[in-house]
């Protein structure tokens, strides 16, 4: 997936260290302390499913 010409968001309001994108259907989440890294895509399903584990305590994201 070329992520060349994503519009990239701060996930947390600046204050944490990954960013997100839209992209062709998809969500593209990467390090902004790293943007050349490789980023996580992840299907809207699995977004949910993410995002409600991170809710939830079952993932560290500091």
């Amino acid at each position: 997936m070329d992520l060349s010409g994503a519009e990239w968001m701060s996930s947390s309001r600046g204050l944490g260290d990954v960013q997100i994108a839209f992209v062709e259907g998809f969500i593209a989440m990467r390090n902004s302390d790293r943007p050349e890294s490789p980023s996580l895509i992840f299907t809207p399903a699995e977004w949910g499913a993410f995002v409600s584990g991170a809710r939830e305590g079952e993932f560290d994201l500091t």
